[in-house]
């Protein structure tokens, strides 16, 4: 049985390695973000982090942001990359409002430049307030924006929806932000 801090580590692991540095443990996804199950639980226990195959299955099952996906042997994270990958998304018509999490510090900048990827592809936006509240709260005390992202849509932004529901979208300029102060 596997406790609650090792699925928290071994899903930190698998983010680091399937969204941000394969390389760093030998992997090469392929375009779409796939590495086998099989090379991954081998280079994770080269580099010094064994995981078992149950243990693997269990983190994906039961992750509350559902952020892998295993088809059949493979695996991938199903957003988030600062890797280049092709998650094969089909541009999709958003709901009227998104949210954002985020926390107090970056609303200024995001006042003057609005949401950003930063290291990413795409801004992620939550689909009701209480995910980007959790978001928001990950780094602090949360602050949740609202999105206009119907009227976005309307003025030809593209938007994604990735596996786990998470929408995706280049940018939103400030224009489109409410802010709760």
């Amino acid at each position: 049985m596997m406790d609650e801090r090792r699925m928290i580590r071994v899903s930190k692991y698998l983010a680091r390695h399937l969204r941000h540095d394969p390389q760093r443990i030998g992997l090469a996804l392929d375009a779409g973000g796939w590495v086998e199950v099989e090379e991954l639980l081998r280079a994770a226990a080269t580099h010094g982090f064994p995981i078992t195959a149950e243990e693997l299955r269990k983190v994906v099952a039961v992750n509350d942001k559902r952020r892998y996906t295993i088809d059949g042997g493979r695996i991938r994270a199903d957003q988030g990359h600062s890797v280049p990958v092709d998650l094969g998304l089909t541009a999709l018509e958003p709901p009227e409002v998104l949210y954002h999490g985020t926390v107090g510090r970056f609303v200024a900048a995001i006042r003057r430049e609005g949401l950003r990827p930063m290291s990413r592809h795409h801004v992620h936006l939550s689909p009701d307030r209480e995910t980007a509240m959790r978001v928001g709260a990950r780094r602090g005390v949360p602050v949740v924006l609202v999105v206009a992202s119907g009227a976005m849509h309307a003025d030809g932004h593209a938007f994604l929806r990735s596996a786990n529901g998470v929408w995706l979208t280049d940018h939103v300029p400030p224009d489109y932000l409410r802010f709760p102060f």
